[in-house]
């Protein structure tokens, strides 16, 4: 079932509450939320031809994969985004859950799983680390207590300018270290271990920044989220935007794809609607954009309109890292494979942040991190769909700079040279995946790699990064809130919140909670 429909085709009528820019998982989410407890109208915008943003799939023909989503915590019966999911898509997202090892960190070829449940993650380790039982008991208990300072820390980016202020004054006392800190300060306070502080921030890939540059607030929030355990949405990635879709059509909505906005309109200093750029103008009283701070603030609100504080510290920003996906098909099922939902995270050895620099340098440097997910393993759904297949994909970091040169070209378009480099990274990636897992050669049936041209292609972030703003201690000085200095203009999404699937999703409730009121928030959250 195709989600929304192409604006040329079908374009809206009528008028709407609210225009939402981009339809990732925060715009949906956001929109959702506005039709259930606003019943407004809204129009959502999409520059690609289907719906979800990284919550998207694309197909090829036998095959279908994800491209953003390979699981997701805490939502299990008692998960705090439960109830969320539940009350915006009426109770048809359904979860499947991962193995009870939902990753295993491999560094060197010494293999350690991370098992749901606060108790068995702590078991696990302890028996490569017996004399480190207390540092990880420690080790959960500060990220835990982390994670939750840093959700109402978040909170106060939806509540009013002044209340935002003395919460954040209020949390600066008690979440200095966490957010200003690096994950690898923090746990060089805990531990001189370094085998077992290399398996601890083993995950790093989940927000991409290794343990000497992230802010120890994401790595917690990362380990928090799933710490229950791990699951993946019954149908695949797809049932994102075809369940929360409904609730937004039944309200008036409508969703629009192949609907590229050029710029915000500002009138009277205030937010109006949009501009496509196709030249048509669509106006609303709210606009929300869900498109990344930078694309925001940088190019489609008027330059005169731009906020000064944001632009300065935004200047202070790097953009998250660019990556490789590797996405491979096989004509045989999973369990001919010997494949299941574990993650893999693949490492050369424990020198995390080493290995980074030394690839960013030199791209031909062993990859310093891999990451292998198998989406057909993890949806109970997908041998129906596509009966005797499996899927795979492989992820790993890049360098928008090796792929700049063609960044003005055309998808599919970009010439011999670029074709060239791309077939030497996707041999040397099914090299690695070979040297790890010897069953699948000469099994693959369909291989293709995307790079991070594909990425700034399909998604409109302008070096390909994977997770839009970086994870650094800096990210968590920016003045965002969900209410803009611009009046009637809106954030939402993973920028205003945290990568992944759960901080775009609260950045989406946080937007809906700063137009409708904090009710919204209790509301979704409680079950």
């Amino acid at each position: 079932m195709q989600v929304g429909h192409s604006f040329k085709q079908r374009p809206p009528r009528g008028a709407f509450d609210a225009i939402v820019i981009g339809s990732g998982l925060g715009g949906l989410v956001a929109a959702a939320a506005l039709a259930r407890y606003g019943q407004q109208r809204v129009l959502v915008l999409e520059r690609h031809y289907r719906i979800g943003g990284y919550t998207h799939v694309f197909t090829r023909p036998g095959y279908e994969w994800d491209v953003g989503v390979h699981y997701v915590g805490a939502v299990g019966e008692k998960g705090t985004l439960r109830p969320l999911f539940d009350k915006l898509s009426d109770g048809q997202l359904k979860w499947a859950p991962l193995p009870e090892a939902y990753d295993a960190i491999e560094l060197g070829g010494r293999r350690y799983e991370l098992f749901g449940g606060a108790r068995r993650f702590v078991d696990a380790l302890a028996v490569h680390f017996p004399h480190e039982r207390d540092v990880l008991e420690q080790y959960v208990k500060l990220c835990t207590a982390t994670s939750r300072r840093g959700q109402l820390a978040l909170m106060s980016r939806f509540a009013p300018q002044a209340a935002a202020r003395l919460q954040g004054q209020k949390l600066e006392r008690t979440a200095h270290d966490a957010t200003t800190r690096t994950t690898r300060e923090v746990l060089s306070g805990l531990t001189q271990n370094e085998e077992l502080i290399s398996v601890l921030t083993g995950q790093y890939g989940d927000y991409g920044l290794p343990p000497a540059r992230s802010s120890f607030m994401m790595h917690a929030s990362v380990v928090e989220h799933y710490l229950d355990g791990a699951w993946y949405p019954v149908g695949g990635s797809s049932q994102f935007a075809r369940t929360l879709a409904p609730g937004i059509e039944a309200a008036g909505g409508h969703l629009a794809t192949n609907a590229e906005v050029r710029e915000v309109l500002i009138e009277g200093g205030q937010a109006v609607g949009v501009r496509l750029i196709t030249g048509e103008a669509l106006r609303a009283p709210v606009v929300i954009s869900d498109a990344g701070v930078p694309n925001t603030f940088g190019a489609l609100v008027p330059e005169a309109q731009r906020p000064p504080a944001v632009l300065e510290a935004l200047r202070a920003m790097a953009p998250s890292s660019p990556y490789f996906c590797l996405y491979l098909g096989f004509r045989h099922t999973d369990a001919e494979l010997g494949l299941n939902g574990t993650n893999l995270w693949v490492y050369p050895d424990g020198k995390h942040d080493e290995n980074v620099e030394r690839f960013a340098v030199d791209p031909e440097a062993p990859f310093p991190m891999l990451y292998f997910s198998f989406p057909s393993a993890k949806d109970p759904d997908f041998a129906r769909r596509h009966p005797g297949r499996a899927t795979m994909e492989v992820i790993t970091m890049a360098r928008w700079e090796w792929f700049s040169a063609w960044a003005d070209s055309r998808w599919q378009q970009r010439g011999a040279d670029y074709d060239a480099l791309k077939a030497r990274f996707q041999a040397r990636l099914l090299d690695a995946v070979y040297a790890r897992l010897p069953q699948l050669k000469g099994k693959v049936d369909h291989v293709e790699l995307s790079t991070p041209l594909s990425t700034a292609h399909f998604s409109g972030h302008a070096r390909g990064e994977i997770y839009g703003l970086d994870s650094s201690p800096a990210r968590y000085r920016l003045p965002l809130h969900a209410k803009t200095a611009v009046p009637g203009l809106f954030l939402t999404g993973a920028d205003l919140a945290s990568p992944g699937v759960g901080g775009a999703a609260f950045g989406g409730v946080m937007t809906a909670a700063a137009l409708l009121g904090s009710r919204v928030m209790w509301e979704l959250m409680r079950r």
